[in-house]
């Protein structure tokens, strides 16, 4: 049921979330009917306002170098040369190209060398959003606020928005959870500060799992319900991101699977024909894990934490860069062979929506 709108009963059943005792010992006295923290859990709020984690680096080199552009969706003209011959076409479609030229005027030369008109082009402009270093592991609950909308938070668990909270949680802002409380719909409610609740719909939460049998070294853990990604030394998380995976009809399939191929850039298209049909240039970062289904960089959308694409794992073009160089600098085991894992899961049962 995640993030999908709907009436809420007034009815709730309160769950102590203890994945730290400090944080259950400061704040356990909150509960639905009575949602204002006690003193304790204030000065426990105050001590540990925001999650302690670290932001890594920007793929500046990618984010500034390659230009990327939206043509079509009707089929696009392909030429010699600007204003030259046709010499093909590119399909109806969902479609991007890299521009490797873009100083004539009114012309692209893209990828393969051909033009287009630019008059049949937008220049887009990939996501900046950029996952964490995990300082201390996952000792206290945070998430992502992906939201979109901008409201504030409410005043307690079912509430309405309020303005008195003083707190209008942002899209990609990072948020502590102190304590969760659950409807009679099954819709829970997270407390981010002091008089300050948000519904499921509204966050992404990362949340550990045990690492599964046979699995060893650095392995990342992707989880469908809350649209995240978590990557492990064995046992200790050490990152944490929103990611984007397939849509219904093209879900991500669960599993542990092991990565087979890697690429620091690459092309993909497929349905071509079809309504469905798509075709991108240079993809960075790209991981495959399950036949063709990959963990790979995006510049198309920026909606992690949403799910969005034709099964792989979509991520931003940092996140991509840091998980694909994180992988790859594995030690060998005592067979001086390295295996890279990727095991897909869900912590919740999710609806098949967009959203």
């Amino acid at each position: 049921m995640k993030r999908v709108f709907c009436l809420f009963s007034l009815s709730f059943v309160f769950l102590a979330f203890n994945p730290a005792a400090d944080a259950s010992s400061a704040c356990e006295s909150v509960t639905a009917e009575n949602p204002g923290p006690t003193a304790d859990c204030l000065v426990f709020m105050e001590a540990f306002s925001g999650p302690n984690v670290e932001p890594i680096a920007l793929d500046r080199y990618t984010l500034s170098f390659y230009s990327f552009w939206r043509v079509g969706p009707d089929a696009v003209n392909l030429y010699d040369g600007p204003g030259g011959s046709m010499v093909g076409q590119i399909p109806p479609g969902f479609n991007f190209v890299r521009a490797l030229d873009t100083s004539v005027d009114d012309w692209l030369q893209i990828e393969g060398g051909q033009w287009v008109s630019r008059l049949e082009a937008e220049l887009t402009q990939p996501s900046p959003f950029r996952g964490v270093q995990l300082s201390n592991g996952l000792e206290r609950p945070f998430a992502w606020v992906v939201d979109t909308t901008g409201i504030y938070a409410s005043e307690y668990p079912s509430g309405p928005p309020s303005q008195a909270t003083g707190r209008v949680p942002l899209r990609y802002e990072i948020v502590n959870i102190f304590a969760e409380a659950v409807d009679s719909e099954g819709w829970t409610w997270y407390m981010i500060g002091a008089d300050q609740w948000v519904n499921q719909r509204f966050v992404s939460v990362i949340k550990g799992v045990e690492r599964p049998e046979g699995v060893s070294g650095r392995w990342v853990a992707v989880d469908l319900y809350e649209q995240t990604l978590v990557a492990y030394e064995d046992d200790s998380p050490v990152f944490a991101t929103l990611v984007s995976t397939g849509l219904p009809g093209w879900d991500t399939n669960e599993g542990v699977f092991t990565v087979w191929a890697r690429l620091e850039v690459d092309g993909m298209s497929g349905a071509t024909g079809a309504p469905d049909a798509y075709a991108l240039q240079s993809i960075p970062w790209i991981q495959y894990f399950d036949n063709d289904i990959s963990l790979h960089g995006t510049y198309w959308h920026d909606l992690f934490g949403y799910r969005r694409s034709h099964g792989c794992v979509n991520m931003s073009i940092s996140d991509a860069r840091f998980v694909y160089q994180w992988l790859g600098d594995a030690e060998p085991d005592e067979n001086d062979d390295v295996q890279h894992y990727v095991y897909v899961h869900s912590s919740g049962t999710y609806t098949n929506q967009q959203g």
